[in-house]
């Protein structure tokens, strides 16, 4: 079948394989066309717009040479007085036939401007935004046309981004959103839909102060480029934030957990030889069973919904999604698995963004079993960051955004919770923790839980990021009370 990619690189496919379209105007031609949705283009349209303001005196029999090479390359077993079917003639000009499968912009579209339920909006927007390798048509950035159409896109892809982060919060998957969001609203501080959602998600989690200081950046910036304050409608929401008035969606209620049962880990990794070797040690170690394997990014997100696993062993690096983006998805289902980032390096910048998003932490590649089995059991049970000594050494390395003054949320902890954060973020366990400050392990545990829930976070690994990004833990600083 052929299809059409216009979300990135600008390509056509038969069965998969890419297809020779020529040089860039002859490819121009077809991606206008494809613009075009269905529509006929005509050929005068096409001259001026492939060779603006300048065209040659031969433009009309150039067009008709690059249509007749693109239709050999589209259709290539059709014989020579075959009408053509796919870029076809429809005066007084050519046209794209093609179904809204066969072309992603078309599918993204469809996809963008669908409606139903929340959980329906979530799945629509996912497969949306999994489509976008852009950004659209960036080779004919130059042309007039495509410019604009690219930004139509950009916009569609903007509102993917709001639609989806709306559903996950009436599905009430407010923490997993708060960390995509707040870079959303960085990146796009003109868009009242990006600082309504990065509130209410802040709220949501019970950070009601980092809500309404959301709201207060957006006011700042937008008095500072724009000359005015915030919306009707932003106001009213900083209003019942004050008032408390806000109403939360139900909870959603925890997995049942079978004292005993095994510990279900989904591989993920593109090397064959890499996942025979994780489903053996999976296979023969005591308390741990393979729950599935997948070759790339796209397919782990695929079978962690479907197999519902405790642990994800997920390569950084995969083709069609990288394991970053895949971890990001995973994590943002509702009641996600724990997630176990795989590398050959420990000095990725990906690592400290996959920490970010709340991945349980990391493994080399290269480590022995016993440590693999180690890091699994410790990411189940929520306990101790994998390998701390080296992920602690990434979020130092990468972080570099300290602030003298904590933030609100960490200047409302009491001095003993202070410490057991200080802890948690130089990598210790929770034994470990109790034995430095002659405390009982189920109430380190206890601390540990109340932290995460105070800051509106998700894994321990989280809270390493918080502690070096507030400041209150610096590289080489020695931890004490």
């Amino acid at each position: 079948m052929l299809t059409f990619t216009a979300l990135g690189p600008f390509h056509a496919w038969s069965d998969g394989v890419p297809l020779d379209l020529g040089g860039r105007r002859q490819r121009a031609v077809l991606a206008r066309l494809l613009v075009a949705g269905g529509r006929a283009v005509p050929v005068t349209t096409l001259i001026d717009e492939l060779w603006p303001g300048d065209p040659p005196a031969q433009a009309l029999s150039t067009i008709q040479g690059y249509v007749s090479r693109l239709r050999r390359a589209l259709e290539p077993g059709r014989a020579p007085r075959e009408e053509a079917g796919v870029l076809v003639s429809a005066a007084p000009g050519y046209a794209l036939r093609a179904g809204g499968e066969q072309v992603d912009a078309w599918r993204f579209e469809s996809l963008v401007r669908s409606d139903g339920d929340p959980a329906r909006v979530w799945t629509a927007m996912e497969e949306a935004l999994a489509l976008w390798r852009g950004p659209a048509l960036a080779e004919f950035a130059d042309l007039t046309w495509a410019g604009t159409e690219a930004g139509r896109l950009e916009e569609l892809r903007l509102i993917a981004v709001e639609r989806r982060a709306g559903a996950g919060l009436a599905l009430g998957r407010a923490t997993a959103l708060v960390a995509d969001l707040e870079a959303h609203a960085s990146a796009y501080p003109l868009r009242e839909e990006a600082w309504r959602l990065l509130a209410l998600a802040l709220y949501r989690t019970g950070r009601q102060g980092d809500a309404l200081g959301a709201l207060r950046r957006a006011r700042s910036i937008w008095r500072d480029e724009l000359g005015l304050d915030l919306t009707s409608g932003l106001q009213r929401l900083e209003g019942d934030m004050l008032a408390q008035r806000l109403e939360e969606p139900p909870a959603s209620p925890a997995p049942p957990v079978s004292p005993g049962s095994p510990l279900r880990v989904l591989v993920a990794d593109d090397q064959a030889l890499v996942r025979a070797g994780l489903r053996t040690v999976l296979s023969d170690e005591a308390g741990l069973e393979p729950a599935g394997e997948a070759a790339d990014g796209e397919e782990a997100i695929a079978l962690a919904r479907e197999t519902r696993p405790d642990v994800v062993l997920l390569d950084i690096q995969m083709p069609r999604l990288d394991g970053l983006a895949a971890a990001r998805r995973i994590l943002a289902d509702e009641r996600p698995p724990k997630v176990i980032v795989m590398t050959t390096f420990g000095s990725d910048e990906n690592l400290y963004a996959a920490l970010r998003a709340g991945v349980s932490g990391f493994v080399l590649k290269t480590s022995p079993p016993e440590q693999l089995v180690a890091a699994i059991r410790a990411a189940a049970a929520g306990d101790a960051l994998i390998d701390p000594a080296v992920t602690t050494r990434i979020i130092a390395g990468f972080a570099g955004r300290t602030d003298p003054g904590s933030p609100p949320a960490l200047a409302g902890l009491s001095d003993d919770r202070i410490d057991v954060l200080k802890l948690v973020a130089r990598g210790l366990t929770n034994q470990q923790i109790a034995r430095t400050l002659a405390l009982a392990e189920p109430a380190v545990a206890a601390e540990v839980a109340a932290l995460l829930d105070h800051l509106g976070l998700i894994d321990r690994a989280q809270l390493v990021v918080a502690a070096y990004e507030s400041g209150l833990v610096t590289p080489g600083t020695a931890v004490g009370r």
